[in-house]
């Protein structure tokens, strides 16, 4: 009986002294760059940095993240479930390749050429980020949007 009792004390400290309800922070995107571009593609890269508090990991989901460019919806992040460390600040790399034809259409054709010729695009991250641990899911809204030079 008091094995039992002693049992079920230790069960509920662990439980009760363990956070598990704060949703990691999310800080914000970083180290937004063109990391390759040439005439076929441009693959871009940012660093989505988060601030997890809990004693317990999560996994973190980018499904809903869309990539502009110059106003154009030309990607979508899609990537495996990732990982979240517990008490840890951690990144998660977003990156997604471009076909440069799939910028080109009549409404943004101008804008494209305009770009190509300054070397400079106009690049937005926006959607959601999605965070689930045991049953408890959050989400998390992105947009941001920078000005990166490219080199074709």
């Amino acid at each position: 009986m008091l094995k039992r009792y002693l049992l079920f004390l230790l069960f509920f400290t662990l439980v009760f002294n363990c956070t598990v309800t704060e949703k990691p922070e999310f800080i914000g995107l970083e180290n937004i760059k063109v990391v390759n571009s040439n005439i076929q593609t441009i693959t871009l890269k940012a660093d989505a940095l988060f601030m997890n508090p809990n004693d317990v990991g999560g996994s973190l989901k980018t499904d809903d993240l869309k990539v502009y460019i110059n106003d154009t919806e030309v990607a979508t992040v899609v990537s495996d479930e990732f990982n979240v460390p517990s008490k840890k600040n951690f990144t998660i790399p977003l990156i997604v390749a471009v076909a440069t034809d799939s910028i080109m259409d009549n409404k943004s054709l101008g804008g494209l050429l305009g770009s190509l010729i300054s070397q400079r695009l106009k690049v937005q991250y926006k959607g959601d980020i999605k965070y689930k641990v045991l049953g408890y899911s959050s989400t998390y809204s992105v947009d941001e949007t920078q000005e990166l030079k490219i080199k074709l």
